[in-house]
């Protein structure tokens, strides 16, 4: 077997494996598809019904016949019930297999998100999210197009077509067999462009995607494209992707231009063939008018299903196309996963243990190794050292985001894959560097991880948090929404809202992570306050860039390519003078030359 050959039965074997996958999600309204199939199925027969009742009771009883000119009256009434009765079936096919198609984009949809929320960090580590949006948009919309109308379409069609063959046999079957000469050539037509147009569409599928991540990157860092005026540059790149797009969508355009005309032509060949020998059966005798007119309507009745039959595989390739890159998604490997028996403790000490931890990323470089720590509880833990060292991969395996890829992490004694996922999360309160706000109330983000807390709890972890009073001089408090991702509010209010949420959880665990490096020294001073009645008797691990803010820690680590290179008090790593003691000497260096520059820049100011 040739690989040309072998890619094409593994092809066929995906489309057949997707297109369980997908079906598995219709089951659910199987007896609505079920009644959607028996209102096509009737709209087909009473379609078919027409033109034998035109040619033979129409033509050649009443026109050339001259038989009683009242049953005429009764033929157009009948007509006119038998397209009313089509329109009522059409109508209620349409609307069952809509339901269908809308409630598997719902439960599609429910899944892929489900999924999405139990993938770990390494994943959105790796994947560029407007990628996994577009999946979750676009490939889904197309999925429903081709199972919804693209089967509806389909199935009429194909019954429409085996009917009018039913019918062409039953006048005249020689010239049935004259007709199916070019149905191969139809079919043949079909198959090919359909696996043309499957291709084309998952090609273009993936450059919406680009687009979509581009999107994304350009909302979030529209303050830095302005600053740099790099408007001109996202143009162009933007540009040139979207004109990728084009390409690809032309591609598909042009294969579905292609295939109408090449199928109209095989079936005008059989007309003319049709016409050909029909008219001399005509004269022969052996065929009436009025058959021969039916046989013709039969055959210009062929064509519109099987343009449409065209259009429906056309929809049905994209659908399968979609199909493969969401069930791609759904195939992605959940890491992080519940044990067999998860454990509850029912009581934290928080007595955090690393034995011989390593970690490295799907890369196969190392970024922590040998990694052996206790930290008793209510210890406060800092961790320093340059950028790329492993500090936050470190506490990143605390509430399981990564889990070791050698050692093992305990609390109280119990291994963290050990204990149940959720509850685990619940005992650690999260302060990151880049506050997350949702597009809600002030209220609603302090609620945040404990949406039954009373409102009077709220209002006293704003306080703690040194919230309260600028969250009452907002227009309307509590009620406040602070816009996508917080823009309303400044990065030291922000940071106390993420501290009121901490507050509001009580963990016995705490993870601050940078939370004051991009705040001015006002603002550090009020956060720092919060943090302090945060950290109290609360096991906390802190990372920070600026040494100042870990001085009071009970213990300093020092990270240096992902293993822990020295280990104390600030006073007793200031007296080994190691690399504390640079980073210390360094940091303080530079603060006392910005603050004799700022000196300097005030005096010329004079």
């Amino acid at each position: 077997m040739t690989a040309g050959r072998q890619k094409e039965v593994r092809g066929e074997r995906d489309s057949r494996s997707t297109l369980k996958r997908l079906l598995f999600f219709l089951s659910p309204g199987k007896w609505l598809i079920s009644a959607a199939l028996l209102l096509i199925c009737l709209s087909a027969g009473v379609q078919l019904i027409i033109p034998i009742y035109f040619g033979r009771v129409f033509l050649d009883q009443i026109l050339i016949g001259g038989q009683n000119l009242h049953l005429l009256n009764i033929i157009a009434l009948s007509v006119l019930g038998l397209f009313l009765i089509k329109g009522i079936f059409n109508y209620g096919q349409v609307y069952l297999l809509a339901y269908a198609g809308h409630k598997l984009v719902y439960d599609l949809r429910n899944s892929l998100f489900a999924h999405l929320q139990r993938l770990s960090l390494r994943y959105y580590d790796q994947t560029r999210t407007g990628e996994t949006i577009a999946r979750m948009t676009n490939d889904i919309t197309l999925i429903q197009t081709g199972l919804t109308t693209g089967l509806r379409d389909f199935l009429m069609d194909i019954l429409t077509l085996l009917g009018i063959l039913v019918f062409l046999f039953y006048l005249h079957w020689r010239l049935s067999l004259i007709t199916l000469v070019t149905f191969p050539l139809v079919i043949l037509a079909v198959n090919i462009y359909g696996r043309r147009i499957r291709r084309f569409t998952g090609l273009m599928q993936e450059k919406v995607g680009d687009i979509s991540s581009q999107l994304q990157e350009t909302f979030i860092g529209i303050r830095v494209i302005k600053a740099f005026t790099m408007e001109e540059g996202e143009r162009e790149r933007f540009k040139a992707r979207n004109y990728q797009t084009l390409q690809a969508g032309m591609k598909s355009a042009q294969t579905l231009a292609t295939v109408t005309p090449v199928v109209e032509l095989f079936m005008v060949a059989g007309m003319v063939l049709v016409f050909w020998y029909g008219a001399q059966e005509v004269v022969k005798g052996h065929l009436t008018t009025g058959e021969l007119t039916a046989f013709i309507g039969y055959l210009g009745m062929a064509s519109a299903p099987i343009n449409g039959l065209t259009r429906a595989i056309s929809l049905f390739q994209q659908s399968l196309a979609a199909g493969d890159r969401v069930f791609q998604l759904l195939d992605e490997e959940v890491e992080i996963k519940e044990p067999p028996h998860p454990i509850v403790l029912p009581e934290v000490r928080g007595r955090v243990v690393f034995e011989n931890v390593a970690f490295a990323y799907r890369s196969g470089e190392p970024v922590l190794e040998n990694i052996n720590l206790t930290v008793e509880p209510g210890e406060v833990v800092a961790l320093v050292g340059k950028s790329g060292t492993g500090k936050s991969t470190l506490v990143n395996l605390l509430p399981r985001f990564y889990d070791p890829t050698a050692g093992r992490v305990t609390l109280d004694g119990h291994d963290l894959r050990s204990l149940n996922i959720k509850w685990l999360r619940s005992q650690i309160g999260l302060v990151p560097q880049e506050t997350i706000l949702f597009g809600v109330t002030i209220g609603e983000n302090i609620r945040y991880g404990r949406p039954e807390a009373s409102q009077s709890e709220v209002e006293e972890a704003a306080r703690r948090a040194n919230a309260y009073d600028f969250i009452m001089r907002l227009p309307q408090g509590f009620e406040t929404v602070v816009g996508e991702r917080g823009v309303t509010l400044s990065g030291g209010q922000r940071q106390r809202i993420a501290i009121a949420r901490a507050i509001l959880r009580n963990p016995r665990l705490l993870i601050l992570d940078e939370a004051t490096s991009s705040l001015d020294a006002e603002s550090e001073i009020t956060v720092q306050e919060a943090l302090s009645r945060l950290m109290k008797e609360r096991t906390t691990f802190v990372i920070a860039h600026r040494l100042t803010t870990v001085m009071g820690a009970d213990r300093i680590l020092v990270i240096e390519d992902g293993r822990i290179a020295e280990e104390g008090s600030h006073e007793e790593l200031l007296s080994k003078g190691g690399l504390y003691c640079q980073l210390y000497e360094a940091q303080f260096r530079q603060e006392a030359e910005g603050a004799e520059t700022d000196r300097g820049s005030g005096s010329d100011g004079k």
